[in-house]
């Protein structure tokens, strides 16, 4: 039995001098059931893809998350399997061309690694299908969400594509983040229902989040314009007709020379939005490239692109929306129409 909730605005008066994210989770333990289990979520930060070094970043932050949602939910992790091989990279010709004997010599090295690499993969390949045997029909009963956290890859070995999203318009949650939108961008089912696929990026930049819906759990502890720095998408098969939108852009530093000229190209670029799929829930957010979105006490030897305010923030963004998901924080998912 899936248990909703509706929240009066009387039930969000709480003292603001309480973290706002530490206020929902409070308000939520107090509209729950005593004898309410936590809701369980699927994390999932497979690629067969492009990975994200933030990955290990994501996966500390969502298990604290968890950890401090005062039993709210629960997260388990299908996670990357061990021996994964790496990729040969192909070798540049060097000033004098490439016709070179130590380029001739260097790419017949590429084509032995290159077997080599191809026949590691083969045998690495059948754990992934092994891990995401997690996600099959039988085990998500186990589950009231499933969270995509950096997942890539067209070719990701789900056991049932379409029995997952079928999954989730059944009456359970989805919840994507960043490189969920470069995952199954061939398969016209998942891009219907996280609601985009992704197209390209340019350079990270620094960009002002309008928020186009301060009452969304999502976006309620966000200011009306909000300041990051991350690598941002741009989408393809992105209708607004079809969302509720709650962050984008109206104009984005498309490339490095946009970046170094400080010109920018007028626009809609969606950030996040959520959705209905079917009786289900989604939320998607496309931040959260970079380590110092996800944890505000990361450090780097060039010093941080985000300050730590915006890791919090970027965390109570991400709280509200898993929160709405599962239905259990206001927010409407109705699509505003032409609203951006």
């Amino acid at each position: 039995m899936r248990l909703r909730f509706s929240f009066s605005s009387s039930l969000l008066i709480f003292p603001m001098k309480l973290p706002l994210l530490k206020t929902l989770l409070l308000v939520v333990a107090l509209v729950l059931p005593a004898f309410a289990a936590p809701k369980k979520i699927l994390v999932v930060t497979v690629t067969t893809g492009f990975r994200h070094s933030s990955i290990p970043t994501a996966e500390k932050i969502l298990a604290q998350l968890a950890a401090e949602s005062g039993g709210t939910f629960s997260v388990d992790f299908v996670r990357q399997p061990a021996g994964e091989p790496k990729k040969p990279a192909q070798p540049r010709p060097g000033k004098d061309g490439d016709k070179t004997a130590a380029h001739l010599l260097a790419l017949e090295t590429f084509k032995q690694e290159t077997k080599t690499y191809e026949a590691a993969l083969a045998q690495w390949r059948p754990k992934v299908a092994e891990a995401l045997r997690s996600l099959s029909p039988a085990n998500l009963r186990n589950y009231d969400a499933v969270l995509f956290a950096n997942t890539t890859g067209d070719e990701l070995p789900l056991p049932d594509r379409q029995g997952f999203v079928d999954w989730v318009a059944s009456g359970k949650a989805f919840i994507g983040v960043h490189a969920a939108a470069d995952t199954f961008k061939t398969f016209p089912s998942y891009v219907a229902m996280i609601g985009a696929a992704f197209k390209t990026h340019g350079p990270q930049v620094t960009v002002e989040c309008v928020n186009h819906d301060q009452a969304h759990a999502a976006c309620a502890p966000l200011a009306k314009t909000w300041t990051v720095f991350d690598e941002i998408y741009q989408m393809k098969n992105f209708e607004r007709s079809k969302v509720h939108g709650l962050l984008s852009l109206e104009s984005l530093m498309l490339s490095a020379d946009d970046v170094k000229n400080r010109r920018t190209t007028a626009g809609d670029y969606p950030v996040a939005w959520c959705k209905a799929h079917g009786q289900g829930r989604v939320f998607y957010t496309s931040l959260g490239h970079r380590d110092d979105m996800w944890d505000p006490t990361y450090t780097e030897k060039d010093g941080r692109k985000n300050p730590p305010e915006v890791a919090r923030q970027f965390q109570q963004h991400l709280i509200g929306g898993i929160l709405w998901a599962l239905d259990l924080a206001p927010g409407s998912g109705t699509p505003q129409g032409g609203v951006k």
